[in-house]
């Protein structure tokens, strides 16, 4: 895929970027090493106050920043604004809140002294996706920055000046030179640099085929990855439930970044009770939805990051169609310019089919019926992924049998799954390994080191 800014609203190419070439790359390298040893000299109360200068900078130039994604990837300007708010919001957590989550660990022993120190491992490779082009990435770079750790970013080649910008962030933050690097290079050109031994591990969000990829690399290789990866993230309704608080939840979570989120909500799993009426209210919530130019204060859903998406959207749709299922609304292409996609409700999708096995990354939402929450579990976990979950009820009961039995890596009830700096984010199956955010993603990529002092017994 060559690296280019083509917008998805109108399928104009705006601006075209050459691959590093090999020489580009060793310096890259070369200066990540140097960088390595420069940047873990300094206090990490410095590096607190890089990241506040970054969180600045995101605040001041929101607006801004925000057309960018849009241009770039066709999420709404107001959801681009918002996700460049919620970087700086991680950057300030980690700024508050890393040095505790690295303070070194007493521990008792027979020795004159002994503890557990937190120590930044060095470069780190970060492959990351279009479709949260600033966040994806800034809820790895803020806890790598506060750790002492070096960034080489590889970001989706749909979104370069994305990834620009952010390097530029940084700098004008204060990270010292080669701190954090964008490298704009192919997916071909991803596994030589994660093989390269200056390159300490990696971290990547994005499909199954690129996480088997980078982490076959990365295994030959002794090298630690964090994995994100898809999901088909159960959305389970009860007769308890506000019904209308639970459909608008799930226009929401179904509709979130154009229906472009590993975290969206895509299977409706609705108790045979209440099945009929959620139904047609989700129906007519979805058909109620504005597609158009996602700059329009007026526009609810743009157009889709790239052709390709969703042209495969389509065929998974009309596929799962063809095995027996029901369109009750949408779900269909709009002519023209741009990549639009109409948001749409199909159901009865027959078990193998694209909508009851497969990641539909778009604004397409799939209806399926249980007679108990014990059914509904078994048809949440009836897949290869486990990303997260949500449960809409206001029994406890059916509260803790889907926080201890639906096999995913959150889940939240009568509210949608989303990532927040202070939860541990991440999923179980083909979702992936390792943890993001909160303390448990600064100290992924870490050294914790056991140091003592005198004879132990």
């Amino acid at each position: 895929m060559a690296i280019a800014s083509i917008n998805p609203a109108t399928g104009e190419t705006e601006k075209t970027f050459e691959a590093l070439k090999e020489a580009e790359i060793e310096t890259a390298l070369a200066t990540a090493e140097m960088a390595a040893s420069a940047t873990r000299a300094y206090t990490i109360e410095t590096r607190a106050d890089w990241l506040r200068q970054a969180a600045a900078i995101l605040r001041a130039e929101k607006t801004k920043l925000g057309a960018m994604m849009t241009r770039e990837m066709g999420k709404t300007h107001a959801s681009a604004i918002a996700e460049a708010e919620k970087c700086a919001w991680v950057c300030e957590f980690y700024a508050e809140h890393g040095p505790r989550f690295l303070a070194d660990r007493a521990i008792e022993t027979g020795a004159e002294e002994s503890f557990a120190r937190w120590l930044p491992i060095g470069p780190v490779l970060a492959v990351m996706p279009w479709n949260f082009p600033f966040w994806q990435v800034f809820r790895f770079a803020a806890p790598a920055v506060l750790a002492g750790n070096v960034g080489l970013l590889k970001h989706a080649s749909n979104v370069p000046q994305c990834a620009l910008a952010i390097a530029d962030i940084f700098k004008r933050a204060g990270v010292p030179e080669g701190g954090f690097q964008t490298l704009l290079i192919g997916g071909d050109q991803v596994a030589k640099v994660l093989e390269d031994r200056r390159v300490r591990a990696a971290t990547l969000t994005g499909s199954e085929r690129a996480g088997r990829a980078v982490g076959e690399t990365a295994g030959r290789a002794l090298k630690k990855v964090v994995l994100e990866l898809g999901g088909s993230d159960p959305f389970i309704v009860m007769p308890s439930a506000d019904l209308d608080d639970a459909v608008a939840h799930a226009v929401k979570g179904r509709l979130l970044n154009n229906g472009q989120s590993c975290i969206a909500a895509k299977r409706f799993i609705v108790h045979a009770d209440i099945y009929d009426t959620f139904r047609d209210r989700f129906a007519a919530a979805l058909d109620a939805q504005t597609v158009g130019d996602p700059m329009a204060d007026s526009t609810d859903i743009g157009p889709m990051a790239t052709r390709d998406i969703r042209d495969e959207l389509a065929q998974q749709v009309e596929d799962t169609l063809a095995a027996g299922a029901t369109r009750i609304v949408g779900a269909e292409l709009i002519e023209g310019d741009g990549f639009f996609y109409r948001p749409g409700l199909i159901e009865n999708a027959p078990v193998g089919s694209p909508a009851a096995s497969e990641e539909l990354f778009g604004p397409v939402a799939t209806l399926f019926k249980a007679a108990s929450v014990d059914e509904a579990i078994e048809v949440a976990n009836a897949t290869r992924f486990g990303l997260g979950s949500a449960i809409f009820t206001k029994e406890r009961g059916d509260m803790e049998r889907a926080f201890n039995d639906l096999d995913t890596g959150a889940t939240f009830v009568n509210a949608i799954t989303a990532s927040d700096p202070r939860l541990p984010f991440g999923g179980v199956k083909a979702s992936g390994h390792g943890r993001e955010l909160a303390e448990d993603g600064i100290r992924e990529f870490m050294n914790l080191k056991t140091c003592a002092i005198g004879a132990s017994a």
